[in-house]
Parts: C-alpha cells; structure tokens; sequence
C-alpha cells in the first residue's frame, strides 16, 4: 500500500510540475445542467506559441487523468510520442458516468448517452479547439463503461476521432460486431486500440474476443489496430501498463531515431538515406496528419550512415532538406561542403566551410569548427597548386634539356 500510494503521489506533483492544470464548470444546453472538466497543457505551453499540439479526451478523468497525464508527459519529454493538450471529462459526481454511458436496447446511445454524445462532440471539443493550439488529431480514451461508449463516435458517418483508446470495454447491445462493422466502412486513417484483462468480468472478456476476431476478418489498411491482453491485472491496476502501450501503438513511427532502427534499417541500406529520413516523416504527415519538424539526432544519423557507406551523392540532398527545415543555420551549408570534401574539390570545399561559418551554429557544429576546415581546404588548394607549379617547372626542364642520342654532335662524330 506505501508503494502504491508513492506512485500516486509522484505521479500528481509530476503532473503539476511541469503542466498547467486548469479545472473549469461548463453549463451545457445539452445536458441542461453543469459540467466540471480538466485540462492540462503541455508544457511551456504559453512559450511555444508556434506549436500545435494533438487533442486526447479523457473520460472518467477524475481517477483517470492524473495516471495518464504523468505518462504522456514522460514520453512527450524523451520525444517518443507528442505532448497533447488533455481534456478531462468528471463523471463521478452524481453516478454521472452511468447516465452519460447510457445505451438503449438497439444499441445506440439513449436520451441521457446522446445527450452527453452531443455534449463531448458539440459544445465542449469545439469549445477547447477555439481556445487553444489544437492540432487536426483528436484521441479519446475510456474505461468500462465509458471505453464502451466512446465507441458512438465511429457510428457517424465521418469518425469523430482519430484514435480510440477502448481499456476494458463493458460493451452495450451487438456492439462487439458493429464496432467492427463501423471500422470497416469507415476510410480515413483510424488508430483503435482494445485491451482487457484477466480480472475483467466473462462476459466482457467473450465480447472482446468476439469484437477481436471480427476486426481481424474485415481489417483495412487504413485501420491500425491492437489488441493486448493482460493476464496478471485487475480491472483497475492493470490501466496503468495499457496507457503507455496505447500511445506507443499510436504514435509508433513519431518518436526519433533510436539505436535498434540505425542499426537493423539504416546502417545496412547501400544508397538512399536522405529518401529514408523524407519518407519516414511524411509518412507521420499522413498517419497523424501532422509531424514534428526533422531532428538534429535524425540529421546526425542519416549522415553518419552516409559517410559509413559511402553513399556521398546523398549528401546534396540531405543539405536541401537541412536548409528548408533549419534555415540560417549552418547545417545544410556543413553537409554541402562534406560532399565536396569527399568529391576532393578542395575549393568548393573550402567556399562551403565558409558561407557555413557565416550562419548559425547548430547542433554540435561551432563557427571554430567551419574555419578550420575552411583554411585546412586552402591550405591543401595552395599545396595542390605548389605541387601543380613543381611539376610543371620540372616538365619545362626536361624538354628543354637533349638527351645524348638527340644531340648533333654526338650524332655526328658516331657516324664519322
């Protein structure tokens, strides 16, 4: 129990430590009364203000936010997944979350479920989207009886959401097909994610594994999906391992370059790198809908493996994606005299060194760094032109000078 409540507690004073934490009352026409929510910024999120940042809903947030929050600002700080804006919905005043989770024997939210669907989609998302950078990525995320609701919103013909966090779904009437169903007809890029454990009760569990195989038979490409089983947890201690799995699943193909990638994807191509490093992140252009801006370790790894393979004519074009995403800075000018330094064009390599030292140090790059190389260029210039002089003068001696065999007069007295 002291473990359980130090996690706790580190958890809350991690949360508040680096993150604005702000609880606001809506009066909602919808439901026709007030609802207390959370939200919580990234952080420095006043000081990064030409940043968007992905939306994450999260239902049952009076015991739910501060677990999930702590994890996504611990992977947010080693850049393996986004930082979000998280909008906390309370429900645990007034057994709210049963009337919100409501669904009629059909299986589509009662009076009091739409009434909060409306809720949720109309009055309260809009609401946070006009008040903060939100970026066009919106996850929502719930726990038995609200991971079964959440699931409404792929019931529009458009989904609501771009990614579904499902932990424990206690699923209303035929939902584990028309989940399924509503997945399929659906064709933009959907994230979905179910999890379930070994505490949860049998008939959830048997709903899962029906919902599971139905996915598996009528998956799409556009369709991401993960189920992961937890046989050690309850229905409660297990949520914390399922969130951080979530978000990895999620936001697979985000986070940078680590060490496994370098050295089983990159370090083995012959040519082609710069291309990796381009399709990579336009492909989380197109997952998330938007991408974080190319790394200086991502820059650094592709050139490293550049130079490991000498794949040199890839340097060129590593610059041109250096300057367009670091402008001024001397990254893209560093990479354009490496390529003329191996091409051994000693002076190209040496203007290259020197326009780099007139713009900004970035990365580990240092003006000291630029005009040295520069004048060690020029200095290897003036010994190729020495050298160059040598043995021209040396030329000149030679033709000037007869061998015997050509001189007249020896030429002359052999004939006499």
């Amino acid at each position: 129990m002291k473990i359980k409540f130090l996690i706790v507690l580190l958890t809350l004073l991690g949360v508040n430590a680096y993150a604005q934490r702000i609880t606001e009352t809506l009066k909602s026409k919808k439901l026709n009364a007030s609802r207390e929510i959370q939200i919580i910024l990234p952080k420095n999120y006043e000081e990064r203000k030409d940043e968007k940042f992905p939306l994450l809903v999260v239902l049952d947030a009076d015991n739910l936010i501060a677990p999930i929050a702590a994890d996504i600002r611990y992977g947010a700080n080693f850049d393996e997944n986004p930082d979000f804006i998280i909008l906390g919905i309370n429900q645990a005043k007034n057994n709210d979350r049963v009337y919100d989770s409501e669904f009629e024997d059909i299986g589509i939210p009662s009076v009091n479920g739409a009434a909060f669907f409306e809720f949720l989609g109309m009055e309260v998302v809009p609401y946070i989207e006009s008040k903060y950078r939100v970026q066009p990525f919106r996850a929502i995320l719930g726990h038995g009886i609200t991971a079964a609701f959440l699931n409404a919103y792929l019931y529009k013909e458009t989904s609501y959401f771009n990614a579904y966090i499902s932990m424990s779904p206690a699923f209303a009437f035929d939902m584990e097909n028309q989940v399924a169903n509503r997945l399929a007809a659906h064709k933009s890029n959907i994230f979905y994610y179910l999890s379930s454990t070994e505490g949860d009760l049998k008939t959830d569990k048997d709903k899962v594994k029906i919902l599971d195989t139905n996915i598996k038979t009528k998956k799409k490409d556009n369709v991401n999906y993960m189920l992961d089983y937890y046989p050690n947890g309850n229905h409660y201690s297990y949520v914390t391992q399922a969130m951080p799995a979530a978000i990895n699943f999620i936001f697979k193909g985000y986070s940078k370059i680590n060490k496994d990638e370098f050295d089983n994807k990159i370090i083995v191509l012959e040519k082609g790198h710069t291309d990796y490093l381009m399709q990579r992140y336009e492909t989380a252009e197109k997952n998330f809908g938007f991408a974080p801006k190319i790394r200086l370790s991502d820059f650094e790894a592709i050139e490293a493996a550049i130079i490991k393979n000498g794949n040199y004519e890839d340097l060129p074009g590593l610059a041109r994606l250096a300057d367009k995403a670091y402008p001024n800075t001397m990254l893209g000018a560093y990479h354009l005299a490496l390529y003329e330094e191996k091409m051994e064009d000693w002076g190209r390599a040496e203007k290259a060194y020197m326009k780099a030292f007139g713009l900004e140090p970035v990365r580990n790059l240092t003006k000291n760094m630029m005009i040295e190389r520069a004048e060690y260029y020029k200095g290897k210039l003036r010994e190729h032109a020495k050298n160059r002089k040598n043995r021209k003068n040396n030329t000149e001696v030679i033709e000037e000078t007869p061998t015997e065999s050509e001189t007249p007069s020896e030429t002359s007295e052999t004939q006499e």
